[in-house]
């Protein structure tokens, strides 16, 4: 039956256009129901305690209907612990030293139920530790699962992730009091943090970093990620550990390549924004090379370099991360040597490791500094000839003229269509900048080739 035109006539007369009403609500919880108030009333609830909400919803009536626009700010904490010897079974660090709250610390130290822990081991760390870790855990009576994977980059997948979850569901663990404990390098701390983040929509997890690189780096963020489609991280998220629990005694265990890897990340932060950090890299880099990290005694013009390089290189990091933790400012000055090097790092693996390409997009991009004037050319040298100190690559076969192309080009799709290139305007101090010319990189890829390029690698792929 056709449809007249008068049932589709509108049930109120045509008026003049009215402009839309807004109306901005609170939320309050009176026992256990939540209800709305307008902004800037006050809630009569007799002897009832009632809760405040930071969450607010707005709502907008127009012609066109209603619209509610909920504002729900969202909260973490997360602790970064300095701990020595933590596998030793007196030191309970492990078990409980993600809990903030002292009457929860209590009750789940004096509770008569016995603590189960999901751990996932990195399989060359569980070579080394494996046995420390289990005795560990026997010897304070926790019920344990210990996984031991191949966490590497060309691993790190969400194969890798489903296999972890499908364990962790065998396993069975309590999601709010029996968070999973990730032992290894940044990969295996990415993938652990991913699942835990997918599993029940969110399990508390934790980061316990055996590499330079994570201890400095992965362990003190939020990011959890795996590699998809040739592209680094291009799966993840922004879900911080409950507790990240550093120990340097692991370090030592690594080999020196990977000290100098993780040496990459820190001489970011000091390029970025600490000329101490930078000094102490430049005067003391061979020294922690060599003691791979460890405070030794004996060595007293050197101090406890260790020591204060990890602190500082973690309070820089934290510094930048913590008021910006899910990148909604992409203006970053922890970007600086992520700008080319994911694309050159998964181009050429296993070639280079992450610290590594990290370095050698540092190293063009410095003189990519100088070629705009940021810098002088002695500043340019002090950084070349710190990097070489710390026995990092200053340049690689791999980083020819069209991958930097390439890379920008990716770049300028996840930045918000500016490149936002973190460079150096002296030692220590640094500025984002998103007006560099094709010409300015094109020379200073030029010079950087001429200078850093080695006999005993082939030549660049042509301009």
């Amino acid at each position: 039956m056709p449809v007249s035109e008068e049932a589709c006539a509108p049930a109120v007369p045509a008026t003049m256009a009215q402009e839309p009403q807004q109306t901005d609500f609170q939320l309050v919880r009176v026992k256990s129901t939540w209800c709305r108030i307008k902004k800037g009333e006050t809630f009569a609830n007799g002897e009832d305690k009632i809760t405040l909400s930071e969450a607010k919803i707005g709502e907008c009536i127009s012609e066109c209907g209603i619209s509610w626009t909920i504002e729900a700010p969202i909260y973490f904490c997360y602790k970064v612990v300095e701990t020595y010897n933590i596998l030793d079974p007196s030191n309970t660090t492990l078990l409980w030293g993600h809990i903030t709250d002292p009457q929860q610390l209590e009750l789940a130290a004096t509770s008569k139920r016995k603590p189960r822990r999901f751990v996932v081991i990195d399989e060359v760390v569980d070579k080394l530790y494996g046995s420390k870790v289990r005795e560990y855990f026997e010897e304070n009576n926790v019920q344990h699962r210990i996984l031991a994977l191949p966490t590497t980059e060309e691993t790190k997948s969400m194969d890798l992730v489903l296999k972890i979850l499908q364990e962790v569901q065998d396993f069975s663990i309590d999601r709010r009091t029996e968070p999973i404990i990730a032992i290894g390098g940044g990969v295996c701390l990415d993938i652990v943090g991913l699942a835990a983040s997918l599993y029940r929509r969110r399990t508390p997890y934790i980061r316990v970093p055996t590499t330079l690189l994570s201890y400095v780096d992965a362990s003190v963020g939020a990011k959890t990620g795996v590699n998809f489609l040739q592209c680094k991280n291009k799966l993840g998220g922004y879900t911080p550990p409950v507790a990240s629990f550093l120990d340097r005694s692991f370090i030592q265990s690594i080999p020196r390549r990977h000290i100098s890897n993780g040496l990459g990340e820190i001489l970011k932060m000091a390029l970025m924004k600490h000329k101490g950090l930078f000094d102490l890299l430049k005067t003391h880099g061979k020294y922690l090379l060599d003691t791979k990290f460890q405070s030794c005694s004996g060595f007293a013009d050197h101090g406890d370099a260790a020591l204060q390089t990890t602190r500082i290189a973690i309070e820089t990091m934290l510094e930048e991360l913590a008021p910006n933790l899910w990148e909604d400012d992409l203006d970053r000055l922890v970007d600086f040597g992520h700008v080319i090097s994911p694309e050159l790092e998964m181009r050429v693996l296993p070639s280079l490791m992450h610290g590594e390409a990290v370095n050698v997009d540092m190293a063009f991009m410095t003189y990519v500094a100088h070629a705009r004037g940021l810098i002088a050319a002695e500043e340019r040298e002090q950084i070349l000839q710190c990097m070489r100190g710390l026995e990092l690559p200053v340049w690689h076969s791999g980083c020819s003229w069209a991958l930097i192309k390439t890379a920008l080009r990716e770049r300028l799709k996840h930045s918000g269509g500016q490149p936002r290139m973190p460079l150096p305007t002296g030692l220590g101090v640094a500025e984002i900048f998103n007006d560099t010319s094709e010409e300015t990189l094109e020379k200073a890829y030029k010079l950087w080739v001429r200078d850093c390029r080695t006999v005993l690698e082939e030549e660049p792929a042509a301009l």
